[in-house]
Parts: structure tokens; C-alpha cells; sequence
């Protein structure tokens, strides 16, 4: 008998999926606790300059109106709250186009799954340690708010703040941080180092750059497979693998399930589990099968791409936007096949295709991106019918 089919075996009613690397409310989170809830604010809106516009950084906070201080989040004519306002009128959400910013207010409750989502455009998440909690932290040592009923509130704590008049760590803290390392300690007032504790921070945590080869289509305007072609010494599959490979440490090929057994020895294939969806497909499912890297996708039928394009592309990379493109020469819009799709960008992609569009380029053209002139703009041309490859194998070849 199939020990799957015994009564002790456990069987998973769904699919296993790699999950994203998502704390409460992003993937750079750090919540700032152990100084009253005004300091914090006010510490987040010294920082800003500092880190803004480089980072897109969100703030998290709870309504302080019963304490009469004055929310960091509100604009100073925004009432106080909004909420019985909307349940008063029967709606149960308002969004306010109040021309510098939107504002959103909804009856229905804030559970752990939307939070990300509706900040899946920023870079980095900055909590009000005394209300929220985050995967990692940055301590405030102020006797006002003494941290010793929050301990456990204190699982990852990444920098250590000093109020002023503060030298040493309160002996209970010292107690809780002694298991690991003693992260650095600054001043708090110490604006500018603390900035540039967190752009480091940033940093550290970009994700891995993987490569991946689109070889999915059906070439029907070509008449034969792309992929297989020779323009230079191997085909285009394996031509375009070699370029990636100079620039990521894994590289995928992504082929139609039909395609996978098919291709070169030394190529990795990456079956399309979205099916029928063109280059979409395949992207979607680089990010299903790893959505922590960011994929630096490349369409086959680019023959005159060199290394001098993706060095570019490369070195220009901005992590904290959703992808970094290059612009088409020939109708200013993003060139989706040539470009480093970030891990924040999976969401977006599957936002588009639950309202019905499998364009990758309109995905680009209404996200927060880096859009870059291409240093050698020929190299963006493409290659799609018998009489375009006749053309570009006499430039290469001939």
C-alpha cells in the first residue's frame, strides 16, 4: 500500500509555495521603541531628509488624538478621526484626493495580509515601536519609557539610541541583548548617523540578482524557435545565458513545460506554471519559484545585446524601486524585456493580471520604477521575423 494513502500520513490541501520575505508590513521594517510616541515622530520626520527621495519610506503609527499630540501621519486640517465620520454616511471606505496626498479611510479591519500590500510600494517601513511591532527594531534608551514589559517586543534589535543625558544600558536590557552581538549605539540626536545606520541597513538586505532567459514563445512570426538560432557561437538561449551569467549567480531558461527537456546541456530550465500569458507567464513564474530575488529578465531575440547594455543596467540598479528599465528607443516607453524586475514587483504583476492585462510594459509604466536611456540604443532592437533575422545575421555574421 502507498504510505500516502495510510491514515497517519498527512496530506497538505494546498499548494506549497515559496512565500515572500515579508515582515508586518515590508520587507525593511524597523520599529522604533523607548521614547515617548512625539519623539519617535519626531525623530522619523528628522530622518526624512536624510533618506528621501532615495528610499520611498513609509510611516506606521497609531491615532494619538486622546493624548493631544499631534499624529505624524496627519496632515494638520485632517480631523482627528475619521472613522465615525464614514460609519455616520454608511460608506465603508473614502479615498480623499487631497492634491499633495490621498488619504484612505476604511471601516474594515486592518488584518496582517493587507498591511504589506498597501505598502508594497515603499522601500523601507518605519513603526511606532510602542504600538506595532516589526521583525527588527531600533532602541530608544529613555527612562520615560522604561522597556522592561516590552521585552519581548525586542527580537532583532539592529541599533541602540541614547536619549540625551543617557550612557549606559538599563541592567535588564544589557541582561536581554547579552545573548548576541551589541548592535552600535548613537545619540539620538545623532541625525545623520542614524540615516546613514539605516541606508547601510538597506543595503545589506538588496536582494540577490537572478537571471532568467525568456524562451517560451511559439516564434510564429519567425516561423522556427528563436531560442535555437545562431547569430553568434551558440544559440540564443545559451548566447543570452552567457551574458546574464557574467552578472547573477544562478541563471533560468524559461521554456513552455513541452520546451524544458529540449534545451542545450548546461541550461537550467525554468517551466512556465502561468500558462499562456507570453513573457508575462514567465516571469511570474521566476517569482513563484524564488520571490526574494529580483529577476533580470531577457528576452532571446535580442542578438545585438552586448555586455556593454546590461553593465549599465546593472551598476544603475535602483533596489528600491519596483523595477530598473531601460528606455525603447523607439517609443519612450519601458522596455520590459531588458530589465531588473525588483521582488515588490511580484504583487504589482499579479495585481495587473487579476484586472485582466498580461502586459509586463503597462505594469512598468504605472509603478514606481527607475527609467534609464540606454547607453547604445541599437542594442534594444529585437529580432521577430524571417526577414529581421536575414537583416541582423548579415550585420553579425556576414
Amino acid at each position: 500500500m502507498d504510505s500516502s494513502s495510510t491514515p497517519t500520513a498527512k496530506r497538505s490541501k494546498h499548494t506549497a509555495l515559496a512565500r515572500p520575505d515579508l515582515g508586518e508590513f515590508g520587507r525593511h521594517e524597523l520599529a522604533i521603541l523607548g521614547a515617548p510616541c512625539g519623539d519617535i515622530q519626531a525623530l522619523v520626520a528628522h530622518l526624512l531628509p536624510y533618506l528621501a527621495p532615495a528610499l520611498r519610506v513609509a510611516y506606521v503609527d497609531a491615532d494619538h488624538a486622546a493624548e493631544r499630540e499631534v499624529s505624524f501621519s496627519l496632515p494638520s486640517n485632517a480631523p482627528a478621526n475619521p472613522a465615525p465620520q464614514i460609519a455616520e454616511n454608511g460608506l465603508s471606505a473614502e479615498l480623499i484626493d487631497k492634491i499633495t496626498h490621498r488619504q484612505l479611510n476604511m471601516m474594515r479591519a486592518m488584518d496582517k495580509f493587507s498591511q504589506p500590500e498597501l505598502l508594497a510600494h515603499e522601500s523601507v517601513v518605519l513603526a511606532n515601536g510602542n504600538h506595532f511591532r516589526a521583525r527588527q527594531q531600533v532602541l530608544i534608551v529613555d527612562p520615560r519609557k522604561p522597556l522592561d514589559k516590552k521585552l519581548d517586543r525586542l527580537t532583532d534589535v539592529r541599533l541602540i539610541l541614547l536619549a540625551d543625558g543617557q550612557t549606559d544600558l538599563p541592567a535588564v536590557l544589557a541582561q536581554h541583548l547579552s545573548t548576541a552581538p551589541l548592535p552600535p549605539v548613537l545619540h539620538l540626536a545623532d541625525t545623520a548617523g542614524i540615516a546613514a545606520f539605516i541606508r547601510k541597513w538597506y543595503l545589506l538586505a538588496v536582494p540577490v540578482l537572478r537571471g532568467l532567459v525568456l524562451a517560451g514563445g511559439r516564434s510564429e512570426r519567425m516561423q522556427t524557435d528563436k531560442g535555437a538560432l545562431h547569430y553568434h557561437a551558440l544559440d540564443q538561449r545559451q548566447h543570452t545565458a552567457a551574458l546574464l551569467g557574467e552578472f547573477c549567480p544562478d541563471v533560468r531558461v524559461s521554456v513552455r513545460p513541452d520546451q524544458a527537456t529540449d534545451l542545450p546541456a548546461g541550461l537550467t530550465a525554468l517551466p512556465d506554471t502561468f500558462l499562456n500569458l507570453g513573457p508575462l507567464g514567465g516571469l511570474l513564474s521566476a517569482f513563484q519559484a524564488d520571490p526574494n530575488a529580483a529577476w533580470l529578465v531577457l528576452a532571446c531575440d535580442l542578438p545585438f545585446l552586448t555586455r556593454t547594455t546590461l553593465d549599465f543596467l546593472v551598476t544603475n540598479r535602483q533596489a528600491s524601486r519596483a523595477a530598473t528599465a531601460l528606455r525603447s528607443p523607439w517609443n519612450d516607453f519601458p522596455e520590459p524585456l531588458v530589465t531588473i524586475w525588483e521582488p515588490r514587483s511580484y504583487g504589482q504583476l499579479l495585481r495587473f493580471l487579476s484586472l485582466g492585462y498580461s502586459c509586463p510594459r503597462k505594469a512598468l509604466i504605472n509603478s514606481d520604477i527607475e527609467l534609464l536611456s540606454p547607453p547604445v540604443p541599437e542594442e534594444l532592437r529585437n529580432v521577430n521575423t524571417p526577414e529581421e533575422r536575414a537583416a541582423a545575421e548579415r550585420e553579425l555574421i556576414g
